[in-house]
């Protein structure tokens, strides 16, 4: 499989940013390298983006543990000891990753699901994709890699650290068709989230971040927000363009709610050459308490542009 499939080179073109791409692209392999995997040993959680294969509806979820519940088990896998992470084993129906990981629970229970993961390091303002094939083990599960690779700092806001609340308790998923007056602030106070995208031949997860207020709420089925210049590969929304389904995911830094959006985007091209998505939201879960982290709080990019401006 090429870096590159006909929605990234039809972005690409129209962006005219090919030759650049083609340059960035290099770096995109298959093997995780091992200050890949000393990183990844040394985070606290992991996102993961797939299409659930029975709805296929896609979703964005985050699954948690301590510092090496994943780790690079070969040097085209990663194994995430999902046993450790505080909730039920993965052998308990139903086949959840932990008690508040709804979505996408029934894709992340299938052999071979395409699944994308990111790793972010706050701390450091590093990150790390790896997309491949989902395996189910004794503990959790695996991911086969088919391309792994790092991205730039941009657009990552930095907080220095974080600590483990122990007497947090999930509180129940609640669903819904439309966003709460809540969940619209949670929203348009974020500086973070997370987009999970697919394609004929596999997903992604990948990283948004910008000042609060860079993702707008238009109405309670429908948030849009722009597509910063980023490193010309255009993934996602080479993605967005051969298939618009896509799951959203916010997360509150501080308490720990998880907010899971799953429905379609499309992006939207000005005639000044900027870029903006907007998407159409199909169902949402929301878990308080879900994450039993706390964060510092943030020290927001330089690169971010003014979301008033």
């Amino acid at each position: 499989m090429g870096v590159y499939h006909a929605g990234s080179r039809a972005v690409q073109d129209r962006v005219g940013v090919r030759d650049l791409a083609d340059h960035v692209g290099r770096a995109v392999g298959q093997g995780i390298k091992p200050v890949a995997a000393a990183f990844l040993e040394l985070q606290p959680f992991l996102v993961l983006g797939a299409a659930d294969p029975e709805t296929g509806r896609v979703w964005s979820t985050v699954v948690t543990g301590p510092p090496g519940f994943v780790r690079a088990t070969g040097p085209h896998q990663i194994s995430v000891a999902v046993s450790v992470a505080g909730g039920p084993s993965p052998a308990d129906p139903p086949p959840l990753l932990n008690a508040w990981a709804v979505p996408p629970a029934t894709a992340l229970a299938t052999p071979g699901t395409p699944v994308g993961t990111i790793a972010l390091d706050p701390r450091t303002r590093r990150r790390m994709r790896l997309n491949g094939r989902l395996r189910p083990t004794a503990r959790g599960f695996a991911v086969e890699a088919d391309r792994v690779f790092a991205n730039c700092p941009k657009y990552l806001q930095k907080r220095e650290s974080y600590e483990t609340v122990d007497d947090r308790t999930p509180g129940t998923p609640r669903r819904g068709g439309e966003l709460t007056p809540r969940q619209e602030a949670l929203v348009t106070a974020a500086d973070t989230f997370f987009l999970a995208t697919v394609h004929p031949d596999g997903a992604d997860a990948s990283h948004r971040g910008g000042n609060p207020g860079f993702v707008r709420v238009d109405s309670p089925r429908e948030l849009s927000w722009p597509d910063y210049p980023g490193n010309a590969m255009f993934l996602t929304l080479g993605n967005l363009t051969t298939d618009p389904r896509a799951g959203l995911l916010f997360l509150d830094w501080t308490t720990g709610t998880v907010l899971h959006l799953t429905g379609e985007a499309r992006t939207e091209f000005d005639a000044d050459g900027e870029r903006r998505v907007r998407f159409t939201l199909t169902e949402s879960v929301e878990t308080e308490g879900a994450v039993p982290l706390r964060w510092s709080a943030p020290e927001y990019s330089p690169a971010n542009p003014d979301p008033t401006g």
